[in-house]
């Protein structure tokens, strides 16, 4: 039996984490931590009562957990990660806002068989349409990054968007010239986007929205585009419950969840 603890158990994400989690053969929640709800019972989908802690560190210590699943705030999953690594509990994370940089250097806490594993997207939809969109960059060098989230998002762009455009630069030979910053109208700046890897990416962010991203090809005489849409949390839940069965046989830092789905 696998042996959780959901960091942000009384999020959006964490809740549906802990229903997964509990749903799942093999596996099951033994701490919930969230300091904003402290004492807060979260739904297990079974009979079992389990009220939110705020300490981290204590619920570690008092329930030992195998797996330490995050999806918290930009703001607090680093120091989240110091603690559960620290104590040699494997890590899947769903939190953006860490750098690759970053996230090297956390997995350096780690015991010798402990892992550190970070997805950007938990759908398998978009993680294929990370990988589609890396394939096309081949062929046609010319792409842009449209984003959608819902307005409650704490960063900008999305991890997905990121990790979309790194591996679109990787695979293209050449960044072509397209129109850019200096095109932008004074005081108007911004209207181009961000430029990650010299991909412009640009994020947008509205209630009614879930998490959605568009891939927009050029060529000549010729679009492509390569879309993914979440219209629900629980489409992030095989992925979860994919990395915490898988993280125990892991090591190291491990960053996408095509690692995990034989890529």
């Amino acid at each position: 039996m696998i042996r959780v603890l959901v960091a942000g158990a009384a999020g959006r994400m964490g809740r549906e984490v802990v229903r997964a989690v509990s749903a799942a053969h093999g596996m099951e929640v033994v701490a919930a931590v969230d300091p904003g709800a402290v004492g807060v019972s979260v739904d297990t989908g079974t009979a079992a009562t389990l009220l939110c802690r705020a300490g981290l560190t204590e619920a570690i210590d008092e329930c030992h957990p195998d797996v330490m699943v995050d999806f918290t705030h930009p703001t607090v999953v680093e120091a989240n990660l110091r603690v559960a690594l620290a104590r040699g509990v494997d890590c899947v994370v769903g939190t953006t806002g860490l750098s690759e940089h970053k996230l090297l250097e956390l997995s350096a806490l780690a015991s010798g068989d402990t892992a550190l594993f970070f997805a950007p997207n938990f759908a398998i939809g978009a993680v294929l349409m990370m990988d589609f969109a890396a394939r096309a960059a081949k062929f046609m060098p010319h792409v842009e990054i449209i984003e959608l989230h819902h307005d409650q998002k704490a960063d900008a762009p999305s991890g997905t968007a990121l990790r979309t455009a790194q591996l679109v630069a990787a695979a293209r030979s050449s960044a072509p010239q397209t129109p850019g910053r200096d095109t932008e109208l004074a005081g108007l700046e911004g209207a181009r986007g961000a430029v990650v890897d010299g991909v412009h990416v640009h994020s947008i962010r509205l209630p009614g929205l879930v998490a959605h991203q568009e891939v927009l090809f050029g060529g000549q005489g010729q679009t492509l585009s390569i879309r993914h849409d979440t219209i629900d949390r629980t489409s992030f839940m095989p992925g979860v419950v994919l990395a915490v069965r898988e993280v125990k046989s892991r090591r190291g830092l491990l960053i996408g969840l095509d690692k995990l789905m034989g890529e």
